[in-house]
């Protein structure tokens, strides 16, 4: 067991240690080219990853309903026991809540599970991905910007590129119109390389880790984890998941906070520095809570 979680890990932390060394050799310069980095990952090949994700033949929306009911179920237990948890903590809900429901199930998740579980993980987790995300920008907006913005401008962040390819890979899904198969895996090529891309990215994020905040950051990083897979087991009992689909949440449910956290509270002013804090601690703590989801998962 523990040289299978091996396998699994290394490769992913291991790319994104080449991130994180790429751009301290860089400095910074590494500012700008991450930027682009970025963009080109949320406007281009993250769009391809969900559509050819949801596109593919040998993906059926139907029969994951319950996979994705399960990662619901963790998001929303996630947020119920984090919300009294911040305020025994002190700190403010709007800050501490969303990266305990939102994990980064895109750029440390979908590598994690197809190295887990297999290329047939990928569509299943790209699933989860999009429905985190169109929470994330529905639902975590509201909490974020509480008070600030009306439900007409979160319903416009919708709109973006990941979630106009997850709808028309959803449309395919669904339709099965016919397509030509070059062009699909051409296609498919450039959604893969947004894959190894984001954990690079990833990587060149964590020179941002410093001990300012650290309190809620380590916190958040312990909490994070727990209440993640405290839903998942609540899911695991309400739900009828076959052996890969339990695997595959307790995997989701470990994952540390995602990086869309820091940005949406940078946006919205909602105390950045701390977001940043838990964010990145986060991600560096996944060094054990990863491997402690990937047991359960593995173990069914």
């Amino acid at each position: 067991m523990i040289e299978r979680i091996l396998a699994i890990i290394v490769p992913v932390f291991g790319v994104i240690a080449v991130g994180y060394g790429y751009a301290r050799l860089r400095g910074e310069r590494v500012r700008s080219e991450a930027g682009a980095l970025n963009v080109l990952n949320l406007n281009l090949l993250g769009p391809l990853l969900c559509f050819t994700a949801l596109a593919a033949k040998d993906f059926e929306i139907a029969q994951r309903a319950p996979l994705l009911a399960g990662a619901a179920i963790v998001i929303a237990v996630s947020g119920l026991l984090a919300w009294p948890i911040a305020r025994l903590a002190g700190f403010d809900a709007r800050t501490f809540v969303p990266p305990m429901m939102f994990n980064n199930c895109g750029n440390m998740g979908l590598p994690l599970a197809v190295l887990a579980f297999g290329p047939a993980a990928l569509g299943p987790a790209v699933a989860m991905f999009v429905l985190s995300n169109t929470l994330h920008f529905s639902l975590g907006v509201r909490i974020v910007a509480h008070g600030q913005v009306p439900w007409r401008h979160s319903l416009r962040l919708l709109a973006n590129p990941m979630m106009i390819g997850t709808a028309i890979g959803l449309a395919f899904a669904v339709a099965r119109p016919p397509f030509p198969q070059p062009l699909f895996d051409a296609l498919k090529l450039l959604g893969d390389a947004c894959i190894p891309m984001m954990l690079f990215a990833l990587g060149i994020r964590m020179v941002d880790v410093t001990a300012r905040d650290w309190r809620i950051g380590v916190i958040g990083a312990i909490v994070c984890p727990v209440v993640g897979l405290a839903g998942a087991f609540v899911a695991d009992a309400l739900l009828a998941l076959d052996a890969t689909g339990r695997g595959q949440l307790f995997l989701f449910a470990a994952l540390p906070p995602a990086v869309l956290n820091f940005m949406l509270a940078e946006v919205y002013r909602q105390e950045p520095e701390k977001v940043a804090s838990i964010t990145l601690v986060g991600n560096l703590a996944a060094v054990a809570s990863v491997p402690a989801g990937l047991a359960l998962g593995l173990a069914s």
